[in-house]
């Protein structure tokens, strides 16, 4: 099947009681048991395993290509089983500008527990460098949050298997319409499926994909059931059904994204616009090579002062301020404001996520905003 049909059948299953087309919401948290005490339909209690989160698993593993799923309530839970899956005092290189949830996980939840280090993971040389005797793992970002980095998968993976390190790769920025990390070697692909996925800003939840079933696959499973951060079953069949239109609505993103970067880019008082998609990108031709479109998020610097950005911002009519991304409205945020006075993110930086209104409406906004600076 090609992606498209992926999308719409991998996550459905007719209901074969009553024939209903669409797979219906299961609530149920405990399933029936066989006179022999076997659980013939597959199913013992919901949080170990549920129909809709099976159906989840299943679409989001096959839009992937992995072999295996797990969902779970956020992307930060996801993430989180990852890191409680390494032993105690494993090291992890991660990006400089890692999603600041994530970050702040590790630094905080994991203190004590791992160690971390945070570089350029668009420079081979400096991941090479961080490397230790103890590191287990290397976590790709890209494109990454907010600066729209850039990593090439396939140099990390090759580095990484020199030394026997797993990578993963955060990969709701491009999302499996438009990168595929197992395909470059990755191990695990983990998602926020609160964005793209979801796609109307109205379900919260994170899944991980690997590439094999294996012991570290298994602990992740374990983690999974026993610690009970999964999704609900309503979240699932929600999620499901954002995915039948996702490979239809990333491309409408990445279209308008394209538009309003290269607006951005002409406008006299934007000094900087990080866009994967754009020739000047530091690694457009990476991006280029792995990504087969560049996605809907992108982030500018407005030449000025931090109140100057926070001007713009508040001038927009059609962009919300709000944190998030990934809906089928336009967002746009002040994202050191929202990061707290740890932020590596400039002050002057305006994080777009760029919706499916007509890309025309959208300039014109920014251009009256930005024209007030």
């Amino acid at each position: 099947m090609k992606l498209e049909t992926i999308a719409i059948h991998a996550g459905n299953k007719i209901d074969s009681s009553t024939g209903a087309v669409i797979q219906p919401i299961t609530l149920s948290t405990t399933f029936e048991r066989a006179e022999d005490g076997g659980y013939p339909h597959g199913f013992i209690y919901t949080r170990a395993e549920n129909p809709n989160r099976s159906s989840l698993e299943r679409v989001l593993s096959a839009l992937e290509g992995g072999e295996a799923a797990a969902a779970f309530s956020s992307g930060n839970a996801a993430g989180s089983a990852v890191f409680q899956a390494l032993e105690p005092g494993s090291h992890i290189i991660a990006p400089s500008d890692m999603y600041h949830g994530l970050r702040t996980l590790i630094n905080v939840v994991y203190k004590g527990i791992l160690v971390a280090d945070y570089v350029d993971l668009s420079d081979i040389t400096a991941i090479e460098k961080a490397i230790r005797p103890s590191t287990k793992l290397i976590w790709v970002e890209t494109p990454s949050n907010p600066l729209l980095k850039v990593t090439d998968i396939d140099a990390v993976v090759r580095l990484a298997k020199r030394h026997g390190i797993m990578v993963c790769c955060d990969n709701t920025f491009a999302t499996p319409v438009f990168q595929r990390p197992f395909e470059l070697g990755a191990d695990i692909v983990m998602h926020s499926t609160t964005k793209y996925f979801g796609g109307h800003s109205d379900v919260l939840g994170g899944i991980l994909i690997t590439r094999r079933k294996d012991f570290f696959w298994e602990k992740i499973k374990n983690i999974q059931a026993l610690s009970g951060a999964v999704p609900a079953p309503f979240d699932c069949y929600m999620t499901v059904r954002g995915i039948k239109t996702l490979p239809y609505r990333m491309k409408g993103h990445a279209a308008n994204a394209q538009k309003v970067a290269e607006f951005l880019q002409a406008h006299p008082a934007v000094e900087k616009v990080y866009y994967p998609g754009l020739k000047d990108h530091p690694l457009h031709e990476v991006a280029a090579r792995q990504m087969s479109g560049f996605g809907g998020m992108l982030s500018f610097l407005v030449k000025g002062s931090p109140d100057d950005a926070r001007n713009v911002a508040n001038r927009v009519k059609f962009f919300t301020q709000a944190t998030s991304l990934g809906g089928v409205e336009s967002l746009i945020e002040h994202r050191a404001s929202v990061e707290g006075p740890d932020t590596k993110t400039p002050f002057n930086l305006l994080r777009v996520s760029v919706g499916l209104e007509n890309a025309e409406d959208l300039i014109a906004d920014l251009k009256q905003a930005l024209d007030g600076v």
